[in-house]
């Protein structure tokens, strides 16, 4: 007998409104499926410094432990464009694991040569430390920061159109990316709502990593068949 996967989305943040966000793209997407949606226990509101996505590491630990103790999960969503702890909880969670960088970097491989587009100064050197550590990130060729973090771009959306836009551009007059990922929990949306500007497809790094737990996941039921 058929079950229905069963989709675990952690968001490493302990702002609630992105947790409510990522679980209403994920029942628009997962549907019927049974999906949870949860958030940190603790750590920043908004992760943008080395600090938070340290401490947001830890916290997805833990997010899962509790989450894995309540409902049987097929398969985790790291609901943040850095994956914090990623690789911990892959080795240890005995279900597949992915988070939105790694999906969207694995989105964007499939076209070619990429680059990235996120919120936050900080977030430039920690996804390309990222990215060294991930076979998808090899054809990352290029990274550009706007100085607001991803939580500022949400509130202010016509300066958040404004900075991503020139972000953009200045990407493609630097590097000769086939694609360039709208990074960041927080973003959503965004890469639809500027695709008509540009000639190459901007990746909608939420979108991603929510069709990522698509080709990922089997149930438990089926795998022992």
């Amino acid at each position: 007998m058929n079950t229905l996967p069963s989709y675990l989305i952690i968001n490493p943040n302990t702002t609630a409104l992105v947790t409510d966000r990522l679980q209403g793209l994920g029942l628009e997407l997962l549907a019927p499926a049974t999906l949870h949606a949860v958030t940190a226990p603790f750590g920043a509101p908004y992760i943008s410094t080395e600090v938070a996505c340290a401490v947001a590491g830890h916290a997805t630990w833990q997010a899962w432990q509790t989450a894995s103790a309540q409902w049987p999960i097929d398969a985790v969503l790291i609901g943040c464009f850095g994956d914090p702890g990623l690789f911990a909880l892959r080795e240890a969670a005995g279900v597949p694991v992915t988070g939105l960088a790694e999906a969207s970097f694995m989105a964007a491989q499939a076209i070619g040569p990429y680059g990235i587009v996120t919120g936050g100064r900080a977030w430039g050197p920690m996804l390309q430390r990222l990215a060294l550590s991930l076979p998808s990130g090899r054809d990352l060729l290029g990274i550009e920061t706007v100085e607001l973090d991803g939580a500022s771009l949400s509130a202010r959306p016509a300066e958040a159109e404004q900075l991503l836009t020139q972000a953009c551009v200045n990407l493609l007059k630097r590097s000769p990316v086939k694609s360039i990922i709208i990074g960041g929990a927080g973003l959503a949306g965004w890469a639809e709502r500027l695709q008509s500007y540009f000639p190459i497809p901007l990746i909608d790094s939420v979108d991603a990593g929510l069709r990522r737990l698509l080709t990922i996941s089997q149930p438990a039921s089926e795998s022992s068949s």
